[in-house]
């Protein structure tokens, strides 16, 4: 193939279409993986090349490809993260039979749906493998397997003989399913990857269907699923082209790779967009120097393309702003005000002062403290610590279980005015659209005392709605005790035990899942009603501080990160690390030595991430277990230049 031509300014990532559209047009075609930063026009890009490979723009070798996939019946598969990207993929793309663009958890179960046998035995034997692993784990401890742990084994044992005994499974790539056989998104992702590792029919399948499947966001993709792809990809002559786009960088789940480019094979092209289009160059610039970083504890390398701004977006506005974080968070909101004023005036923006900008935050438990639903939040991590939090790819609805709480009884709650009247007309619409009518008793006396029934009990409900200190418990009991919907057998199992919580265990003592969910459910049945109204708002993405998987792609002009390891809920981050407040861990300097990812490797990168979401101004709001320390740090990181940096005083306390 020919070089490729070099561009400069704002076209250095001219070629990048074309040079792309090489690789998939070559005989045979060539897998790639393209790295695209933050801002860098990957969307556009993965458009372009398509819009040529299937002959909607002129391109002599894409038109030979197209004749190609419609003789034989086969299109490219476009894999994104979520049903937003595919809705702008599909919408920059047009109509294009020779395309079809879906999230992983559809392509998933498009390829698998119906092979039910199949499906079994690979959820057997990924369960039968967790399983074998766990007791030889737990079999090295020193105290074996203890009473909490044999429980969780036990459960598993469960897990798999309920597999055993199911005929058919169903799956929603869009919502949860619920009953015998409902499979849940992870299940999906494992039973697919397994099947394309050991069945040949099934990578019969996706070869005869999509010779050509690209990846958005690859970074983010279960290691899974990834490895079992990149491995149908090769040899070069497999019959399987893959396109990876992503910038590892950005990868803000642990389902993904530490460091996808290490394991791009040497075969595979890797072009790469340098442009930042989003950004102005200030903002640019300190992106790069923070993934540059060299700091104690990275084990992740450096890698990646320095990004350049547009020749236009020579401006732009950073300041990092340190304060103490024994600061109560009442006292933390007024510190933060005072931050964007300063931003106004550092920026010349009056959005600033208006507070048109986005704050953002890496710490679910940070959100929760400061939107005042901790205690909610609480219950339902306890519940199911993978569908507590939203994401960006809008998977989680919550934990499954409760799933009445956040559409059945939100929706009526929506038909009670604030003094606690009912709207009966807008009541009867969500009673039929959930089928509770169609089951009324035809006896006409029995009927009359059914919807008395139902009458007395949305009155209670009603009332307990109304008034700010009902609880949970309290909304749910005359849901539950007349039966006004349908409800999970868990919740209603959990609601009937009236035993105590056991305890929470204590520093390094196990917990069985058993245990864990019995202090969620009494949590959550404890918990004020007028939380669970917040958390909602939360886990649609709708909070007024959001995180960073809630923005994942997405832009705002002027950003405020707000960076509180106080409130951050665990040890996975540590901004006090990273600006010299606190000293590595012993388990940090094991995982160095190990090579492993260190808490300094995950708050880097997702300090990058929600920087790299601001396009004109850009201030981090630093609460620090020791600021005078982070000063020094921060004034020698190189990061920020005199003048960019400052504690908040005691004035704005």
């Amino acid at each position: 193939m020919s070089a490729v031509p070099t561009f400069a300014n704002n076209d250095r990532d001219a070629g990048v279409v074309e040079e792309i559209c090489g690789y998939l047009t070559e005989e045979p075609p060539r897998s790639y993986f393209l790295f695209a930063g933050a801002g860098s026009g990957k969307t556009r890009t993965l458009v372009e090349v398509l819009r040529r490979m299937t002959g909607v723009v002129e391109h002599e070798k894409g038109e030979r490809l197209a004749r190609s996939l419609r003789m034989y019946g086969r299109s490219i598969r476009v894999v994104t993260y979520t049903k937003n990207a595919v809705a702008v993929i599909n919408g920059r793309l047009g109509d294009n039979d020779l395309v079809e663009v879906s999230t992983i958890h559809a392509f998933c179960w498009e390829l698998i749906s119906g092979f039910n046998e199949d499906i079994r035995t690979a959820l057997i034997a990924i369960k039968e493998t967790q399983l074998e692993k766990e007791t030889a784990e737990a079999r090295a401890k020193p105290r074996g397997i203890t009473a909490a742990k044999q429980r969780d084994l036990n459960e598993l044992k469960e897990v798999i003989e309920a597999f055993r005994g199911t005929d058919v499974f169903i799956y929603h790539p869009d919502r949860e399913t619920y009953g015998p056989g409902a499979l849940a998104h992870k299940h999906v992702l494992d039973a697919t990857a397994w099947l394309l590792r050991n069945r040949s029919t099934l990578r019969t399948i996706l070869k005869d269907r999509h010779p050509i499947v690209l990846i958005d966001e690859s970074q983010d993709t279960m290691k899974g699923m990834l490895d079992a792809l990149m491995g149908l990809a090769e040899p070069r002559r497999s019959g399987l082209t893959l396109g990876l786009l992503g910038d590892h960088r950005q990868r803000i789940y642990t389902d993904g790779h530490s460091d996808l480019p290490s394991l791009v094979p040497p075969s595979w092209a890797t072009p790469e967009l340098q442009m930042n289009h989003r950004s102005q160059c200030r903002i640019v610039t300190l992106i790069n120097r923070i993934w540059e970083a060299e700091i104690e504890g990275r084990t992740q390398p450096g890698n990646g393309v320095e990004q350049h701004s547009r020749t236009e977006k020579a401006g732009g506005a950073v300041r990092i702003y340190v304060g103490d974080t024994k600061l109560s968070s009442e006292d933390k909101v007024i510190c933060e005000r005072w931050c964007a004023d300063q931003m106004r005036e550092a920026s010349g923006a009056a959005a600033w002062s208006q507070g048109e900008y986005q704050m953002l935050a890496l710490e679910h438990k940070l959100v929760a403290t400061r939107g005042s639903f901790l205690d909610a939040f609480g219950a339902m991590v306890l519940l199911d610590p993978n569908a507590a939090a939203p994401s960006g790819s809008g998977e989680n609805k919550g934990p499954a279980a409760v799933q009445v709480l956040f559409n059945e009884l939100a929706q009526l709650e929506a038909c009670v005015s604030p003094d606690g009247t009912v709207d009966e007309f807008k009541t009867t619409e969500i009673f039929r659209r959930y089928g509770r009518l169609d089951d009324m008793p035809e006896d006409t006396a029995a009927r009359i005392s059914r919807t008395d029934e139902m009458l007395q009990a949305i009155e209670v409900f009603a009332a307990a709605c109304a008034d700010p200190i009902s609880t949970v418990g309290e909304v749910l009991e005359p849901v539950l005790s007349a039966k006004l919907f349908e409800v999970d057998p868990r919740l209603s199992a959990a609601y009937a035990d009236t035993s105590l919580p056991p305890p929470a265990p204590g520093r390094g003592e196990e917990e069985s899942k058993q245990d864990r969910m019995r202090r969620g459910w009494c949590a959550l049945f404890a918990s004020p009603w007028i939380q669970l109204q917040k958390y909602r708002t939360y886990l649609a993405g709708n909070s007024v501080l959001a995180t960073h998987q809630v923005v994942k792609g997405s832009e705002f002009l002027h950003v405020m990160v707000v960076m509180d390891d106080k409130l951050a809920g665990g040890n996975q981050i540590s901004y006090d690390k990273i600006f010299g407040g606190v000293q590595l861990s012993k388990t940090d300097r094991e995982n160095v030595e190990k090579g492993k990812e260190t808490t300094i490797d995950r708050t880097l990168r997702l300090l990058y991430v929600t920087c790299s979401r601001a396009q004109e101004s850009l201030t981090l709001v630093l609460w620090s277990s020791d600021p005078t320390e982070a000063l020094v740090r921060i004034k020698n990181s190189g990061w920020f230049v005199d003048g960019e940096f400052e504690a908040i005083p005691e004035i704005a306390n």
